[in-house]
Protein backbone atom coordinates (compact mmCIF):
# COMPACT_ATOMS: atom_id res chain seq x y z
CA UNK A 1 0.00 0.00 0.00
CA UNK A 2 1.25 3.67 -1.21
CA UNK A 3 0.87 6.55 1.17
CA UNK A 4 1.09 10.06 -0.15
CA UNK A 5 3.56 12.38 1.68
CA UNK A 6 3.63 14.75 -0.39
CA UNK A 7 3.59 18.63 1.06
CA UNK A 8 0.42 20.47 0.13
CA UNK A 9 -0.38 20.95 -2.94
CA UNK A 10 2.82 18.58 -4.07
CA UNK A 11 0.31 16.92 -6.90
CA UNK A 12 0.72 17.13 -10.65
CA UNK A 13 -1.40 20.26 -10.91
CA UNK A 14 -0.10 22.20 -8.49
CA UNK A 15 3.70 21.92 -9.93
CA UNK A 16 2.16 23.11 -13.90
CA UNK A 17 3.55 26.62 -14.81
CA UNK A 18 7.11 25.87 -12.59
CA UNK A 19 10.19 27.51 -13.83
CA UNK A 20 14.01 27.44 -12.57
CA UNK A 21 15.38 30.83 -12.00
CA UNK A 22 17.25 30.13 -15.04
CA UNK A 23 16.58 27.44 -17.97
CA UNK A 24 19.44 27.64 -19.47
CA UNK A 25 21.53 27.26 -16.85
CA UNK A 26 19.58 24.33 -15.80
CA UNK A 27 19.40 22.84 -19.34
CA UNK A 28 23.49 23.01 -19.02
CA UNK A 29 23.43 21.45 -15.56
CA UNK A 30 21.11 18.09 -16.91
CA UNK A 31 22.78 17.59 -19.83
CA UNK A 32 26.13 17.69 -18.87
CA UNK A 33 24.60 15.15 -16.11
CA UNK A 34 23.53 13.19 -19.01
CA UNK A 35 26.19 13.66 -21.17
CA UNK A 36 28.68 11.95 -18.12
CA UNK A 37 27.04 9.28 -17.49
CA UNK A 38 26.37 8.19 -20.96
CA UNK A 39 30.34 8.46 -21.31
CA UNK A 40 31.19 6.57 -19.00
CA UNK A 41 29.53 3.45 -20.84
CA UNK A 42 31.92 3.14 -23.17
CA UNK A 43 35.12 5.41 -21.95
CA UNK A 44 37.07 2.42 -20.25
CA UNK A 45 36.60 0.47 -23.15
CA UNK A 46 39.81 1.23 -24.90
CA UNK A 47 42.28 1.73 -21.52
CA UNK A 48 41.18 -1.42 -20.49
CA UNK A 49 44.96 -3.14 -21.17
CA UNK A 50 46.60 -0.08 -19.68
CA UNK A 51 44.49 -0.35 -16.56
CA UNK A 52 45.32 -4.49 -16.70
CA UNK A 53 48.81 -3.78 -16.73
CA UNK A 54 48.87 -0.95 -13.74
CA UNK A 55 46.70 -3.30 -11.56
CA UNK A 56 48.55 -6.49 -12.42
CA UNK A 57 45.24 -7.88 -13.17
CA UNK A 58 44.87 -10.50 -16.45
CA UNK A 59 42.41 -9.61 -19.53
CA UNK A 60 39.56 -11.05 -18.51
CA UNK A 61 39.24 -9.77 -14.92
CA UNK A 62 39.99 -6.14 -16.65
CA UNK A 63 36.73 -6.76 -18.24
CA UNK A 64 35.14 -6.94 -15.22
CA UNK A 65 35.43 -3.19 -15.02
CA UNK A 66 32.72 -2.85 -17.84
CA UNK A 67 30.44 -5.90 -16.81
CA UNK A 68 30.67 -4.55 -13.30
CA UNK A 69 29.28 -1.13 -14.26
CA UNK A 70 26.78 -3.34 -17.18
CA UNK A 71 24.94 -5.61 -14.29
CA UNK A 72 25.05 -2.88 -11.65
CA UNK A 73 23.48 -0.13 -13.81
CA UNK A 74 20.99 -2.98 -15.49
CA UNK A 75 19.77 -3.65 -12.29
CA UNK A 76 19.23 0.15 -11.18
CA UNK A 77 17.49 1.40 -14.42
CA UNK A 78 13.71 -0.20 -13.60
CA UNK A 79 13.88 0.59 -9.90
CA UNK A 80 14.07 4.59 -11.40
CA UNK A 81 10.22 4.49 -10.69
CA UNK A 82 9.64 3.56 -7.26
CA UNK A 83 12.92 5.70 -6.27
CA UNK A 84 10.86 8.52 -7.84
CA UNK A 85 8.28 7.90 -5.91
CA UNK A 86 9.86 7.59 -2.17
CA UNK A 87 12.49 10.46 -3.33
CA UNK A 88 11.04 12.88 -5.29
CA UNK A 89 13.00 13.98 -9.21
CA UNK A 90 15.19 16.51 -7.44
CA UNK A 91 16.42 14.72 -4.51
CA UNK A 92 16.94 11.44 -6.30
CA UNK A 93 19.13 13.62 -9.22
CA UNK A 94 21.23 15.06 -7.08
CA UNK A 95 22.03 12.17 -4.67
CA UNK A 96 22.87 9.96 -8.10
CA UNK A 97 24.96 12.47 -9.66
CA UNK A 98 26.51 13.19 -6.47
CA UNK A 99 27.00 9.75 -5.48
CA UNK A 100 28.25 8.83 -8.92
CA UNK A 101 30.82 11.33 -8.57
CA UNK A 102 32.34 9.83 -5.33
CA UNK A 103 32.21 6.32 -7.22
CA UNK A 104 34.12 8.14 -9.78
CA UNK A 105 36.74 9.51 -6.91
CA UNK A 106 37.18 6.17 -5.84
CA UNK A 107 37.70 4.31 -9.20
CA UNK A 108 40.50 6.88 -9.75
CA UNK A 109 42.26 5.71 -6.60
CA UNK A 110 41.83 2.42 -6.90
CA UNK A 111 44.82 0.17 -6.49
CA UNK A 112 43.98 -3.11 -7.24
CA UNK A 113 41.28 -4.37 -9.82
CA UNK A 114 39.35 -5.86 -6.82
CA UNK A 115 38.64 -2.23 -5.86
CA UNK A 116 38.19 -0.87 -8.87
CA UNK A 117 35.25 -3.12 -9.73
CA UNK A 118 33.51 -2.35 -6.77
CA UNK A 119 33.79 1.36 -7.37
CA UNK A 120 32.87 0.77 -10.61
CA UNK A 121 29.90 -1.27 -9.50
CA UNK A 122 28.93 1.27 -7.17
CA UNK A 123 29.23 4.14 -10.58
CA UNK A 124 26.85 1.73 -12.27
CA UNK A 125 24.10 2.00 -10.01
CA UNK A 126 23.62 5.39 -8.86
CA UNK A 127 24.19 6.16 -12.75
CA UNK A 128 20.69 3.70 -13.51
CA UNK A 129 18.86 6.55 -12.37
CA UNK A 130 20.46 9.56 -13.84
CA UNK A 131 19.57 9.32 -17.32
CA UNK A 132 15.60 8.55 -16.87
CA UNK A 133 15.47 11.12 -13.80
CA UNK A 134 17.30 14.08 -16.16
CA UNK A 135 14.68 13.30 -19.16
CA UNK A 136 11.54 13.95 -16.76
CA UNK A 137 12.91 16.74 -15.28
CA UNK A 138 13.98 18.40 -18.48
CA UNK A 139 10.54 17.85 -19.78
CA UNK A 140 8.94 19.57 -16.79
CA UNK A 141 11.11 22.41 -16.91
CA UNK A 142 10.32 23.24 -20.62
CA UNK A 143 7.09 24.54 -21.48
CA UNK A 144 4.59 22.20 -23.19
CA UNK A 145 4.87 23.60 -26.83
CA UNK A 146 9.52 23.54 -26.23
CA UNK A 147 8.82 20.02 -25.25
CA UNK A 148 10.54 18.69 -28.40
CA UNK A 149 13.50 21.02 -27.55
CA UNK A 150 14.30 19.46 -24.34
CA UNK A 151 14.12 15.66 -25.97
CA UNK A 152 16.14 16.70 -28.51
CA UNK A 153 18.71 17.68 -26.87
CA UNK A 154 19.23 15.06 -24.56
CA UNK A 155 18.56 12.63 -27.77
CA UNK A 156 22.04 14.40 -29.21
CA UNK A 157 23.87 13.41 -25.88
CA UNK A 158 22.96 9.77 -26.55
CA UNK A 159 24.35 9.91 -29.65
CA UNK A 160 27.24 12.04 -28.78
CA UNK A 161 28.69 10.58 -25.77
CA UNK A 162 29.34 7.11 -26.67
CA UNK A 163 30.85 8.41 -29.99
CA UNK A 164 33.09 10.78 -27.62
CA UNK A 165 34.12 7.73 -25.15
CA UNK A 166 36.35 5.68 -26.64
CA UNK A 167 38.38 9.02 -28.32
CA UNK A 168 38.14 10.40 -24.88
CA UNK A 169 39.40 7.72 -23.33
CA UNK A 170 42.18 6.75 -25.62
CA UNK A 171 43.47 10.30 -25.61
CA UNK A 172 43.62 11.06 -21.64
CA UNK A 173 45.09 7.17 -21.47
CA UNK A 174 47.99 8.20 -24.00
CA UNK A 175 48.36 11.91 -23.07
CA UNK A 176 48.35 11.40 -18.92
CA UNK A 177 46.97 8.13 -16.93
CA UNK A 178 44.14 6.02 -16.89
CA UNK A 179 42.86 7.39 -13.24
CA UNK A 180 42.09 10.74 -15.09
CA UNK A 181 39.11 9.53 -17.44
CA UNK A 182 37.39 8.48 -13.97
CA UNK A 183 38.51 11.70 -12.41
CA UNK A 184 36.87 13.84 -14.71
CA UNK A 185 34.03 13.00 -13.46
CA UNK A 186 34.41 14.30 -9.97
CA UNK A 187 33.91 18.55 -10.49
CA UNK A 188 31.31 18.14 -12.81
CA UNK A 189 28.83 15.80 -10.95
CA UNK A 190 29.69 18.56 -8.29
CA UNK A 191 28.73 21.00 -10.43
CA UNK A 192 25.49 19.28 -11.96
CA UNK A 193 24.44 18.45 -8.39
CA UNK A 194 24.37 22.20 -6.90
CA UNK A 195 23.36 23.72 -10.15
CA UNK A 196 20.61 21.74 -10.74
CA UNK A 197 19.69 20.92 -6.80
CA UNK A 198 19.87 25.33 -6.40
CA UNK A 199 18.04 25.86 -9.41
CA UNK A 200 14.74 23.44 -8.80
CA UNK A 201 14.55 24.53 -5.15
CA UNK A 202 11.27 24.56 -4.51
CA UNK A 203 9.67 22.40 -7.23
CA UNK A 204 6.61 21.03 -5.95
CA UNK A 205 6.58 16.47 -6.63
CA UNK A 206 4.19 13.81 -5.31
CA UNK A 207 6.07 11.89 -2.97
CA UNK A 208 4.42 8.38 -1.25
CA UNK A 209 5.81 5.69 0.74
CA UNK A 210 5.76 2.83 -1.27
CA UNK A 211 6.57 -0.92 0.20
CA UNK A 212 9.38 -2.86 -0.54
CA UNK A 213 8.73 -5.35 -3.15
CA UNK A 214 11.41 -7.31 -1.65
CA UNK A 215 10.35 -10.77 -3.90
CA UNK A 216 10.79 -8.11 -7.11
CA UNK A 217 13.89 -7.06 -5.99
CA UNK A 218 15.61 -10.67 -5.58
CA UNK A 219 14.17 -11.91 -8.66
CA UNK A 220 15.50 -8.51 -10.38
CA UNK A 221 18.75 -8.60 -9.07
CA UNK A 222 19.15 -12.21 -9.51
CA UNK A 223 17.75 -12.33 -13.14
CA UNK A 224 19.16 -9.39 -14.32
CA UNK A 225 22.67 -9.87 -13.03
CA UNK A 226 22.64 -13.49 -14.51
CA UNK A 227 21.63 -12.68 -17.96
CA UNK A 228 24.27 -10.12 -18.15
CA UNK A 229 26.87 -11.71 -16.96
CA UNK A 230 25.97 -14.53 -19.65
CA UNK A 231 25.68 -11.80 -22.54
CA UNK A 232 29.08 -10.44 -21.44
CA UNK A 233 30.97 -13.60 -21.31
CA UNK A 234 28.51 -15.97 -23.73
CA UNK A 235 31.27 -15.10 -26.99
CA UNK A 236 34.44 -16.15 -25.01
CA UNK A 237 32.93 -19.16 -23.77
CA UNK A 238 31.29 -20.48 -26.62
CA UNK A 239 27.80 -19.85 -25.24
CA UNK A 240 25.89 -22.97 -24.54
CA UNK A 241 28.98 -25.17 -24.72
CA UNK A 242 29.73 -24.20 -21.24
CA UNK A 243 28.18 -25.27 -18.37
CA UNK A 244 28.54 -22.14 -16.72
CA UNK A 245 26.60 -20.27 -19.42
CA UNK A 246 23.85 -23.27 -19.08
CA UNK A 247 23.65 -22.49 -15.10
CA UNK A 248 23.30 -18.84 -15.38
CA UNK A 249 21.05 -18.67 -18.60
CA UNK A 250 18.83 -21.26 -16.40
CA UNK A 251 19.29 -18.93 -13.29
CA UNK A 252 18.26 -16.15 -15.02
CA UNK A 253 15.34 -17.73 -17.63
CA UNK A 254 13.57 -18.84 -13.68
CA UNK A 255 14.19 -15.48 -11.97
CA UNK A 256 12.70 -13.48 -14.54
CA UNK A 257 10.03 -15.47 -15.38
CA UNK A 258 9.08 -15.09 -11.91
CA UNK A 259 9.60 -11.48 -11.88
CA UNK A 260 7.49 -10.79 -14.25
CA UNK A 261 4.49 -13.23 -12.52
CA UNK A 262 5.04 -11.71 -9.48
CA UNK A 263 5.36 -7.86 -10.87
CA UNK A 264 2.33 -8.24 -12.98
CA UNK A 265 0.15 -9.76 -9.84
CA UNK A 266 1.51 -7.95 -6.64
CA UNK A 267 -0.67 -4.74 -5.91
CA UNK A 268 2.15 -2.62 -5.58
CA UNK A 269 5.27 -3.70 -7.63
CA UNK A 270 9.07 -2.47 -7.38
CA UNK A 271 8.49 -2.34 -11.32
CA UNK A 272 5.64 -1.01 -12.74
CA UNK A 273 5.13 -3.29 -15.80
CA UNK A 274 1.82 -2.43 -16.09
CA UNK A 275 2.74 0.81 -18.35
CA UNK A 276 2.89 -1.34 -21.41
CA UNK A 277 -1.04 -1.01 -21.27
CA UNK A 278 -0.21 2.20 -22.58
CA UNK A 279 -0.19 1.71 -26.76
CA UNK A 280 2.06 4.45 -27.69
CA UNK A 281 4.01 3.25 -25.03
CA UNK A 282 4.55 -0.17 -25.91
CA UNK A 283 4.73 -0.01 -29.80
CA UNK A 284 7.41 3.21 -29.13
CA UNK A 285 9.22 0.61 -26.74
CA UNK A 286 9.53 -1.93 -29.14
CA UNK A 287 10.75 0.44 -32.18
CA UNK A 288 13.29 2.20 -29.48
CA UNK A 289 14.65 -1.58 -28.36
CA UNK A 290 14.79 -2.46 -32.06
CA UNK A 291 16.33 0.81 -33.98
CA UNK A 292 18.52 0.97 -30.90
CA UNK A 293 19.83 -2.61 -30.34
CA UNK A 294 20.53 -2.05 -34.31
CA UNK A 295 21.94 1.44 -33.97
CA UNK A 296 24.38 -0.08 -30.74
CA UNK A 297 25.67 -2.95 -33.18
CA UNK A 298 26.68 -0.99 -35.96
CA UNK A 299 28.23 1.34 -33.52
CA UNK A 300 30.21 -1.75 -32.00
CA UNK A 301 31.31 -3.08 -35.07
CA UNK A 302 32.58 -0.23 -37.05
CA UNK A 303 35.74 0.96 -34.54
CA UNK A 304 36.35 -2.98 -34.28
CA UNK A 305 35.94 -4.22 -38.46
CA UNK A 306 38.73 -0.66 -39.06
CA UNK A 307 41.27 -1.90 -36.46
CA UNK A 308 40.84 -5.45 -37.65
CA UNK A 309 40.38 -5.33 -40.80
CA UNK A 310 42.09 -2.21 -42.24
CA UNK A 311 44.55 -1.49 -39.58
CA UNK A 312 43.36 1.47 -38.20
CA UNK A 313 44.65 2.74 -34.50
CA UNK A 314 42.10 3.41 -31.82
CA UNK A 315 42.32 7.33 -32.20
CA UNK A 316 42.29 6.72 -36.34
CA UNK A 317 38.93 4.58 -35.38
CA UNK A 318 37.31 6.93 -33.74
CA UNK A 319 38.14 9.59 -36.24
CA UNK A 320 36.33 7.91 -38.50
CA UNK A 321 33.76 6.86 -36.59
CA UNK A 322 33.29 10.75 -35.28
CA UNK A 323 31.74 12.48 -38.29
CA UNK A 324 28.06 10.83 -37.09
CA UNK A 325 27.73 13.29 -34.26
CA UNK A 326 27.95 15.99 -36.59
CA UNK A 327 24.76 16.29 -37.98
CA UNK A 328 22.95 15.30 -34.59
CA UNK A 329 24.39 18.80 -33.18
CA UNK A 330 23.60 20.87 -36.06
CA UNK A 331 19.81 19.57 -36.58
CA UNK A 332 18.86 19.30 -32.66
CA UNK A 333 17.75 22.65 -32.29
CA UNK A 334 15.87 22.82 -35.41
CA UNK A 335 14.11 19.39 -34.95
CA UNK A 336 12.97 20.27 -31.32
CA UNK A 337 11.50 23.50 -32.65
CA UNK A 338 9.42 22.54 -35.72
CA UNK A 339 9.18 18.46 -35.54
CA UNK A 340 6.10 18.78 -33.66
CA UNK A 341 4.27 20.43 -36.82
CA UNK A 342 4.62 17.02 -38.62
CA UNK A 343 3.76 13.86 -37.70
CA UNK A 344 6.45 12.22 -35.80
CA UNK A 345 5.97 8.90 -37.90
CA UNK A 346 6.68 10.27 -40.97
CA UNK A 347 10.03 11.62 -39.23
CA UNK A 348 10.55 8.14 -37.84
CA UNK A 349 10.13 7.15 -41.03
CA UNK A 350 12.45 8.78 -42.28
CA UNK A 351 14.87 8.04 -39.80
CA UNK A 352 14.59 4.46 -40.26
CA UNK A 353 15.20 4.61 -44.03
CA UNK A 354 18.75 6.77 -43.71
CA UNK A 355 20.02 4.36 -41.19
CA UNK A 356 18.80 1.24 -43.85
CA UNK A 357 20.53 2.95 -46.45
CA UNK A 358 23.62 3.14 -44.93
CA UNK A 359 23.91 0.35 -43.58
CA UNK A 360 23.04 -1.67 -46.83
CA UNK A 361 25.79 1.40 -47.96
CA UNK A 362 28.36 -0.55 -45.85
CA UNK A 363 27.31 -3.87 -46.79
CA UNK A 364 28.87 -2.86 -49.65
CA UNK A 365 32.37 -2.18 -48.37
CA UNK A 366 35.50 -4.16 -49.64
CA UNK A 367 39.23 -4.32 -48.02
CA UNK A 368 39.97 -1.61 -50.39
CA UNK A 369 37.26 1.35 -48.98
CA UNK A 370 39.11 4.59 -48.31
CA UNK A 371 38.73 7.16 -45.33
CA UNK A 372 36.67 9.59 -46.62
CA UNK A 373 33.93 6.81 -47.73
CA UNK A 374 33.51 5.22 -44.33
CA UNK A 375 33.60 8.66 -42.84
CA UNK A 376 31.09 9.89 -45.74
CA UNK A 377 28.65 6.94 -44.63
CA UNK A 378 29.18 8.21 -41.03
CA UNK A 379 28.07 11.70 -41.66
CA UNK A 380 24.84 10.98 -43.75
CA UNK A 381 23.74 8.14 -41.13
CA UNK A 382 24.06 11.07 -38.36
CA UNK A 383 21.08 12.22 -40.45
CA UNK A 384 19.18 9.11 -39.17
CA UNK A 385 20.38 9.45 -35.93
CA UNK A 386 19.08 13.26 -35.73
CA UNK A 387 15.59 12.46 -36.84
CA UNK A 388 15.60 9.37 -35.32
CA UNK A 389 15.92 9.73 -31.07
CA UNK A 390 13.40 12.76 -30.67
CA UNK A 391 10.59 11.34 -32.40
CA UNK A 392 10.43 7.60 -30.98
CA UNK A 393 10.82 9.36 -27.48
CA UNK A 394 7.85 11.55 -27.48
CA UNK A 395 5.75 8.86 -29.30
CA UNK A 396 6.30 6.14 -25.96
CA UNK A 397 6.02 9.32 -23.37
CA UNK A 398 2.94 10.62 -25.41
CA UNK A 399 0.38 8.48 -23.56
CA UNK A 400 1.42 8.35 -19.86
CA UNK A 401 0.30 10.06 -17.35
CA UNK A 402 2.86 13.02 -16.00
CA UNK A 403 3.62 11.04 -12.87
CA UNK A 404 4.51 8.14 -14.62
CA UNK A 405 7.43 9.48 -17.41
CA UNK A 406 10.42 9.11 -14.61
CA UNK A 407 9.16 5.05 -14.31
CA UNK A 408 8.47 4.72 -18.30
CA UNK A 409 11.72 6.65 -19.13
CA UNK A 410 13.59 3.71 -16.91
CA UNK A 411 11.64 0.68 -17.64
CA UNK A 412 12.39 1.61 -21.56
CA UNK A 413 15.99 2.58 -20.78
CA UNK A 414 16.22 -0.61 -19.02
CA UNK A 415 14.88 -2.72 -21.77
CA UNK A 416 17.02 -0.81 -24.71
CA UNK A 417 19.71 -1.39 -22.43
CA UNK A 418 19.51 -5.05 -22.17
CA UNK A 419 18.12 -5.24 -26.35
CA UNK A 420 21.49 -3.23 -27.04
CA UNK A 421 23.56 -5.99 -25.19
CA UNK A 422 21.53 -8.94 -26.56
CA UNK A 423 22.68 -7.12 -29.61
CA UNK A 424 26.14 -6.42 -28.84
CA UNK A 425 26.60 -10.08 -28.17
CA UNK A 426 24.63 -11.23 -31.20
CA UNK A 427 25.93 -9.57 -33.53
CA UNK A 428 29.72 -10.31 -32.70
CA UNK A 429 29.19 -14.36 -32.70
CA UNK A 430 27.17 -13.49 -36.15
CA UNK A 431 30.10 -11.97 -37.51
CA UNK A 432 32.32 -14.72 -36.24
CA UNK A 433 30.32 -17.23 -37.89
CA UNK A 434 29.52 -16.00 -41.10
CA UNK A 435 33.11 -14.89 -41.29
CA UNK A 436 34.01 -18.91 -40.36
CA UNK A 437 31.76 -19.94 -43.22
CA UNK A 438 32.96 -17.56 -45.90
CA UNK A 439 36.43 -18.92 -45.31
CA UNK A 440 35.24 -22.68 -45.56
CA UNK A 441 33.76 -21.26 -49.03
CA UNK A 442 36.80 -19.34 -50.41
CA UNK A 443 39.02 -22.20 -49.37
CA UNK A 444 36.96 -24.74 -50.88
CA UNK A 445 37.94 -23.41 -54.47
CA UNK A 446 41.24 -23.66 -53.90
CA UNK A 447 43.13 -26.88 -54.99
CA UNK A 448 46.33 -28.37 -54.33
CA UNK A 449 45.97 -30.04 -57.35
CA UNK A 450 45.86 -26.87 -59.26
CA UNK A 451 49.27 -25.86 -60.79
CA UNK A 452 47.85 -22.18 -61.36
CA UNK A 453 46.76 -22.21 -57.33
CA UNK A 454 50.66 -23.67 -56.64
CA UNK A 455 52.37 -21.00 -58.66
CA UNK A 456 50.47 -18.50 -56.47
CA UNK A 457 51.11 -19.72 -53.48
CA UNK A 458 54.59 -20.22 -54.26
CA UNK A 459 54.90 -16.57 -55.32
CA UNK A 460 53.33 -15.61 -52.53
CA UNK A 461 55.99 -17.10 -49.99
CA UNK A 462 58.88 -16.26 -52.64
CA UNK A 463 59.94 -19.87 -53.29
CA UNK A 464 58.36 -20.84 -49.85
CA UNK A 465 55.16 -22.92 -50.06
CA UNK A 466 54.63 -23.05 -46.23
CA UNK A 467 54.83 -19.58 -45.91
CA UNK A 468 53.14 -19.28 -49.00
CA UNK A 469 49.75 -20.99 -47.51
CA UNK A 470 49.91 -19.07 -44.66
CA UNK A 471 50.15 -15.98 -46.16
CA UNK A 472 47.22 -16.99 -48.44
CA UNK A 473 45.02 -18.10 -45.77
CA UNK A 474 45.58 -14.69 -44.10
CA UNK A 475 44.03 -12.65 -46.83
CA UNK A 476 41.23 -15.29 -47.34
CA UNK A 477 41.01 -14.52 -43.42
CA UNK A 478 40.77 -10.97 -44.23
CA UNK A 479 38.29 -11.26 -47.11
CA UNK A 480 36.35 -13.98 -45.07
CA UNK A 481 35.68 -11.34 -42.30
CA UNK A 482 35.11 -8.44 -44.71
CA UNK A 483 32.37 -10.80 -46.25
CA UNK A 484 30.83 -11.57 -42.91
CA UNK A 485 30.74 -8.07 -41.64
CA UNK A 486 28.99 -7.27 -45.41
CA UNK A 487 26.41 -9.83 -43.90
CA UNK A 488 26.03 -8.67 -40.40
CA UNK A 489 24.90 -4.78 -41.80
CA UNK A 490 22.88 -6.31 -44.85
CA UNK A 491 20.60 -8.01 -41.91
CA UNK A 492 20.95 -4.27 -40.20
CA UNK A 493 19.32 -2.90 -42.87
CA UNK A 494 16.59 -4.89 -42.93
CA UNK A 495 15.95 -4.49 -39.20
CA UNK A 496 15.99 -1.02 -39.70
CA UNK A 497 12.90 -0.42 -42.22
CA UNK A 498 10.90 -3.77 -40.20
CA UNK A 499 10.94 -1.25 -37.64
CA UNK A 500 8.59 1.38 -39.37
CA UNK A 501 6.07 -0.88 -38.88
CA UNK A 502 5.83 -0.76 -35.41
CA UNK A 503 6.20 3.31 -35.16
CA UNK A 504 3.09 3.35 -37.57
CA UNK A 505 1.04 1.18 -34.42
CA UNK A 506 1.49 4.09 -32.50
CA UNK A 507 -2.10 6.41 -32.50
CA UNK A 508 -1.72 10.70 -32.06
CA UNK A 509 -1.85 13.18 -30.77
CA UNK A 510 1.83 13.06 -29.62
CA UNK A 511 1.84 15.89 -27.79
CA UNK A 512 0.93 16.83 -23.77
CA UNK A 513 -2.81 16.01 -23.19
CA UNK A 514 -4.77 19.13 -22.95
CA UNK A 515 -4.52 20.50 -19.23
CA UNK A 516 -2.00 18.05 -17.99
CA UNK A 517 0.81 19.30 -16.42
CA UNK A 518 4.17 19.72 -17.98
CA UNK A 519 5.53 15.88 -17.52
CA UNK A 520 7.56 14.93 -15.02
CA UNK A 521 5.89 15.39 -11.80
Amino acid sequence: MSTTTASAGATPAAATGFQPANLILTTIGLSLASFMQVLDLTIANVSLPTIAGNLGGSGDQATWVITSFAVSNAIALPLTGFMTRRFGERRLFIWATALFSLASLLCGLSHSIGMLVGARSLQGFVAGPMYPITQALMISVYPPHRRGLAIAVLSMVTVVAPIAGPILGGWITDNYSWEWIFLINVPIGFFCSFVVGAQLRGRPERLEKPRMDYVGLATLIIGVGALQIVLDLGNDADWFQSTRIIVLSSVAAVALAVFLIWELTDHDPIVDLKLFRHRNFATGTIAMVLAYAAFFSLSLLIPVWLQRNLGYTPIWAGFATAPLGVIPILLTPFIGKYAMRFDLRLIASAAFVVMAFTSFARAGFNTEVDFHTVAMVQLWQGLGVALFFMPVLTILLSDLAPHEIAAGSGLTTFVRTLGASFSASLTTWGWGLRSTIHHAELTSHISAYDPAALETVEALGRGDLQRGAMVLDGLIEQQAVQLGFNDIFHLLGIIFLLVIAFIWLAKPPFGVKPGAAPPGH
